[in-house]
Parts: structure tokens; sequence; C-alpha cells
């Protein structure tokens, strides 16, 4: 203990002589006045004093790194926070991404059903084309039946006058049609004529090249030769002479007896001259509403003659 005492003594007269010493001179340049105070101080302070001090700067020192991490941790904080934004973000892109996608998937379904729709429709509409044709071919058997039976209404029409005045008679190879006598010379032996040398023919045997002036005639007399028509040969050169012609005077058709035409039954487009054509010729049409054609008179056709017949006694 006594020890201590003088210890402390002791100190305190070495601090009065460095006082001392430090205000009388300058004569060491190595150290300045702070540097001088300093040492005074750390020999001057107490020795659990100087004990405190690495306990302080340990303090300061974890302060400092409270600071930094708390510094870190703010700034991962802030990091994170735009990392959660970004990835925010991300799924708002993915939402519109799966959004887009399910609109797209809608359209392409829209197509879909639209191209179904329109195959349909176009298969409907090929349905009624087929069925349209169908009808088409239908309607134009009515009208070829339609044909057939005015055709046959026809031939009864012409039985009825017979029927009434009682039975007539023509010559032998004579035809009797419509309370007339009619020559068709069908034999193949029988050469083809011009419309001149026909109707002498006819006058030689005592009548005339025919006259056609009624429905019920041309349909008759059509049929009748459309029957004998030759399908080997072209149906121009089956051709029958009738008792027309403007040879007087053109496109002015007369018949044999001067009568001038007035019920024809020409073909479409006919009469049109060509070729000089001045005497008129039936032909077997299907239409016999459409059996008359215009040719030229030096043509060799067949012919057709017409006489009034015999009364029966």
């Amino acid at each position: 203990m006594s020890y201590e005492g003088n210890s402390s003594s002791f100190v305190g007269k070495f601090d009065k002589l460095i006082c001392e010493d430090d205000s009388g001179t300058d004569e060491n340049p190595l150290y300045s006045s702070q540097d001088k105070q300093q040492v005074s101080m750390s020999m001057s302070m107490p020795r659990h004093e100087s004990s405190r001090i690495p306990y302080r700067l340990l303090t300061v020192i974890l302060g400092m790194m409270a600071v930094i991490l708390l510094a870190i941790n703010i700034g991962l904080g802030v990091y994170y926070n735009q990392l959660t934004g970004g990835q925010q973000t991300i799924k708002d892109i993915h939402s519109e991404v799966a959004k887009l996608q399910a609109s797209y998937n809608a359209a392409i379904q829209e197509r879909i059903d639209a191209k179904k729709q329109l195959d349909r429709e176009l298969g409907e509409q090929q349905r009624l084309k087929w069925e349209l044709e169908h009808q088409t071919r239908r309607s134009k058997d009515y009208e070829k039946q339609i044909h057939r039976i005015e055709d046959e209404v026809s031939g009864l029409k012409a039985l009825i006058p017979i029927l009434k005045t009682g039975c007539r008679h023509c010559n032998p190879g004579w035809t009797f049609l419509h309370l007339r006598c009619y020559y068709f010379p069908f034999p193949v032996t029988l050469k083809q004529r011009s419309w001149k040398d026909a109707r002498q023919f006819c006058q030689n045997l005592g009548g005339d090249l025919a006259v056609i002036d009624t429905p019920e005639k041309t349909v008759s007399i059509t049929n009748l030769i459309k029957s004998h028509h030759d399908p080997s040969r072209s149906i121009y050169q089956n051709g029958f002479w009738i008792g027309l012609s403007d040879v007087d005077e053109e496109n002015v058709w007369k018949w044999p007896d001067g009568r001038i035409l007035t019920e024809s039954y020409w073909n479409d487009g006919e009469p049109n001259d060509q070729s000089n054509e001045d005497c008129g010729a039936a032909y077997p049409s299907h239409n016999p509403f459409k059996a008359w054609n215009d040719a030229p008179c030096n043509y060799n056709l067949k012919w057709i003659c017409e006489m009034e017949p015999h009364d029966m006694i």
C-alpha cells in the first residue's frame, strides 16, 4: 500500500517536472506541443482509465458495423422490393400473354367453326345445284311428253272428220290425212328430184306439191316423215319438197294455188336465203312447228304430193 502511495506522489512529481520542462524550452523539435500534451495526459491518466480505451474503440467499431449492417439490410430490402416489383411485372406480362393466347385460341376456333359452316353452306349449295339440274332434266322430259301428247291429240283430231263424213278413198300408195290424199316417196328406189321436177311428178299424178297450212297438218306430216327418217344420212338430206317458194318475188312465199303464206313453221333463223334459197322443204324435226327450211330449188330432195280424195259411192 505504501508503494502505491509513493508511486502516486512520484507520478505527480513527474508530471510537474514534464510540465516545467515543456514550459521552459522547445529545444527538441521532434515532438510538438500536441504530442507532448498527449504524452503527458497518458502519463497522468490512471491505469483503469487507460484500460477502457479498447472497449470504447470496440464499441465504436461495433456501432459502425451495426450502421453498415443496417445500411446493407436497407439496401437488400430495397433490392428485394425491386425484385418483388420485377416479379410482379413478369407475372403481369405472363397474365397478358395468357390473355392474348386465349384470344388467339378463340380466334382460331372461330375460324375453324366458320370454315365448317362455309363447308356446310357450300355442300348445301352443291346439293341445290344438283337438284336444280335434276329438276331441269325433268322439266325437259315433261316438255317432250307434252309434245308427244300434243302429237297424239292431233292424230286423234285428224280421225274425227273421217268418222263424221265416212271413209274416203285415195289412190294406191297414197295416205289419207286430214281429208286429203298425200303421197310420200319413201322407197329408196325413187331418186330425189329438184323442186321443179318434183312438182311436175305430182301434177302428172293429178295433184301438186303439198300445202301445209294448219298446225294439225304440220304435226301429222312431220311425224310421218320423221318415222321414215334414215339416221345414216344427214337430216338435211332427208328433206321433202313442199309447194312453197318465193321464186316470183323475193321473201313473198306462196303456195302452188297462188295463196300467200300466212301460217308458217320455219326453223329458227329460217328462211335465210343463203345461196339463192327460193324453195321450201319440210324436215324430220323433233319440233313439228320448226320443221321448215329454205333451200336452193335445184337441190335434189324427196317430195310430198297432195290431191283431193275420191268420194265413196
